[in-house]
């Protein structure tokens, strides 16, 4: 009874000590996101642009008309507290053009990798639009919306993909997408004509 009651309470602490995996989630708010997405904001955990292994996701056939050279409101809600920041890239001809997931820094647990940090671009360079946005540790963060203005590149695209990420610090390595979600909105990207054409950005094919 002894040896019993002395595992049981080796394991209750083993337990206690070990990482809890905890999916942090977030729902795209504006623009539009390409997925119909549930109040937490699934299915987002598959690279690039969300959905997952099992469930791929409903496209909303959304494509929203951008002004290039002008600012866009970007707006998410994150709805499971992680730790974290976000990062905003921009595909023109293909999502293969969208960058990897943030390089990410992990410490070894009984669990796997455990997510420490990760590198953020700085300065930003494309196809990426903004890094390190909304770097929170604390739950109350999340109590408002994430919100802020992007300049769009002036370019013309007619569906130029745009990708907002979550980067998790602690948190163990998903099957679909690593340490960061997914989502996008697609953009119909009309360039401003009294502006120069943004050459960074590769032609539309």
């Amino acid at each position: 009874m002894r040896r019993s009651m002395r595992f049981a309470l080796g394991l209750s602490a083993a337990v206690l000590l070990a990482p809890s995996v905890v999916d942090a989630h977030f729902t795209l708010m504006a623009p539009a996101s390409w997925l119909v997405e549930n109040r937490l904001g699934d299915p987002q955990k598959a690279g690039p642009c969300g959905g997952t292994s099992a469930d791929p996701g409903m496209p909303t056939n959304v494509i929203g008309k951008v002004q290039g050279g002008q600012p866009l409101h970007v707006k998410v809600q994150e709805t499971v507290f992680h730790p974290g920041h976000y990062r905003i890239a921009l595909a023109v001809n293909s999502r293969a053009e969208l960058p990897p997931d943030p390089e990410t820094t992990t410490r070894d647990t009984d669990r796997g990798p455990w997510s420490v940090s990760a590198k953020i671009q700085n300065p930003v360079a494309p196809p990426v639009l903004a890094d390190g946005l909304w770097a929170h540790t604390e739950r109350e963060a999340i109590a408002q919306p994430f919100e802020t203005d992007i300049t769009i590149p002036n370019i013309n695209c007619e569906k130029c993909t745009l990708q907002i990420i979550q980067f998790m610090a602690e948190h163990g390595r998903n099957r679909d997408g690593d340490f960061s979600y997914h989502h996008c909105a697609d953009l119909n990207i009309t360039a401003d004509p009294s502006k120069p054409i943004d050459t960074r950005w590769p032609a539309k094919k």
